[in-house]
């Protein structure tokens, strides 16, 4: 797999692995911790090279697991974790970016990572309690001491982004975007490149339904993250079949994945962007990997970009409780 270079020089594969669902979110995990280790070693030799994590997922516990997977390919790979939420009695409450937090939370992350330094260093969710600019020189005070290499934003407005930069400069931005969410492209996009900051998609797939193995039919498990959000309502699933539909059809006549097209769309927007696709399956992280080789022509790409406006998408991306940490 080729590689794609964030802001501030940060090297990474062109396509990386987001590991929360090996932890939670998704239901019950069918593998076993060993078998999520060996799938995680499993993508650097299909060229993956970038790992996404954070302390809340779990919570801890896939810090720990990333960490123990990756202590024997340390200097081959790129991870990133993240802080800002307040974690009690093994569950968030709320937010929490205050210096001494961030501090504390990059202590029991390098822990968690049996790592020396963090390569990126994520505010999960702004904090509206906390000028972003005590949190930027906050971590640049961990990235002067050796401790983090980078810093990242998540789910962060444009204002916020250029408030945050202005005191240290971001590396990346991650936020969801994918073909039915495209709410970063009237300002975040053109902020990102004026200011020459990343942007790692996350839940480029559509939390799996732009895969097409997701329909009216699906059931969730509990624990399944999806049973909570409006978009994955029967009714709204149904309505965004046809979305889905499209792609697989465009998939079709290429002979790629409906996966693969959703991953190219993003890969061929901008040279920095850099999808974080979800899975446990190492079968699933080569078809991800496979995206890098599927080529899109400029009307397959103008089709792409009309498709959500022409069809529509039924449901917000969140529910109301989780549309509240959003910055905007």
């Amino acid at each position: 797999m080729h590689t794609r270079t964030l802001g501030q020089g940060l090297e990474v594969s062109a396509v990386g692995l987001g590991c929360m669902g090996m932890s939670q979110s998704y239901g019950p995990n069918p593998g076993t911790r060993d078998e999520m280790i060996a799938v995680l070693r499993s993508a650097l030799d299909l060229g993956v090279t970038f790992f996404d994590t954070a302390e809340v997922y779990g919570p801890y516990v896939n810090e720990q697991l990333v960490g123990e997977a990756l202590e024997p390919i340390r200097d081959q790979v790129v991870v990133a974790t993240k802080f800002g939420w307040r974690i009690e009695d093994g569950k968030s409450v709320g937010l929490d970016s205050r210096p001494e937090q961030i501090r504390r939370v990059a202590e029991a992350s390098l822990q968690s990572l049996r790592t020396d330094v963090i390569d990126l260093f994520y505010q999960h969710r702004v904090d509206p309690d906390v000028p972003i600019e005590d949190v930027a020189g906050t971590v640049a005070e961990l990235i002067a001491e050796g401790k983090v290499r980078h810093f990242g934003l998540s789910e962060a407005s444009a204002s916020t982004i250029r408030r945050a930069h202005a005191v240290h400069p971001v590396t990346a931005l991650q936020s969801e975007y994918s073909l039915w969410t495209r709410d970063p492209e009237a300002e975040i996009l053109p902020t990102l490149g004026e200011l020459g900051i990343g942007f790692v998609p996350f839940s480029p797939l559509g939390k799996g339904f732009l895969t097409g193995t997701v329909d009216r039919s699906t059931s969730f498990a509990e624990g399944d993250i999806r049973g909570t959000i409006p978009r994955f309502s029967e009714e709204s699933r149904a309505a965004n079949e046809a979305l889905v539909g499209h792609v697989a059809s465009l998939a079709e006549a290429k002979g790629a994945s409906a996966g693969q097209i959703a991953l190219a769309w993003l890969l061929a927007r901008e040279p920095w962007i850099v999808p974080i696709p979800g899975t446990r399956r190492t079968s699933r992280i080569a078809e991800n990997a496979g995206s890098t080789a599927v080529a899109l022509s400029a009307d397959e790409m103008a089709d792409l970009d009309r498709l959500a406006e022409r069809v529509g998408v039924q449901g917000d991306r969140y529910n109301p409780q989780q549309m509240s940490f959003v910055d905007r």
